[in-house]
């Protein structure tokens, strides 16, 4: 389904977003995407902690590396919290990008094989079959608790906001 309550674009031109509709208050989705060992990774697995989901287009754009470089530094200062770091770059290359970066505070997320999250989450770039750029923060209890679609894809994320909402948890 596309998503018509979003104006997303890339390079200033738009972009198609399909998939579902999740809002602020909702019990989160489970989801199903791939751990770098190839293994499914549900979100239920992360049940009684608050999760932040980073999700990007690629590892292997600028603003998506910063992305990580970001998520990374900041997870290691959170209490009961797991970053998640979503995209639908094959798990291979999310591990050797890590593994180049230093970065194990995040725990990447392949959602190439189904789309699963990105099509719950409503994070599908339809002409690309990418996902957007965006963060989602689930609480303990499995409530969202906020939601950023990025109207720019090649723009960062608000880091500020998310992050004042995943220490107010």
């Amino acid at each position: 389904m596309k998503r018509t309550d979003l104006s997303i674009t890339m390079k200033g031109n738009p972009v198609t977003i399909v998939g579902g509709t999740v809002k602020i208050g909702d019990k989160a989705p489970d989801f199903v995407c791939l751990g770098n060992a190839l293994n499914p990774v549900h979100l239920s697995d992360f049940k009684g902690k608050n999760v932040v989901i980073a999700i990007y287009p690629s590892v292997d754009t600028g603003v998506c590396a910063a992305q990580n470089r970001r998520f990374n530094t900041e997870a290691n200062k959170l209490t009961d919290t797991v970053v998640l770091s979503i995209s639908c770059d094959l798990p291979f290359a999310q591990s050797r990008f890590c593994a180049a970066e230093g970065l194990e505070n995040i725990i990447t997320l392949s959602d190439h094989k189904d789309l699963d999250f990105g099509k719950k989450y409503g994070f599908v770039v339809e002409e690309l079959r990418l996902l957007t750029r965006g963060t989602v923060i689930i609480d303990k209890t499995g409530t969202i608790r906020y939601i950023e679609y990025v109207s720019e894809i090649t723009d960062e994320p608000d880091y500020k906001k998310a992050l004042e909402m995943i220490q107010s948890l």
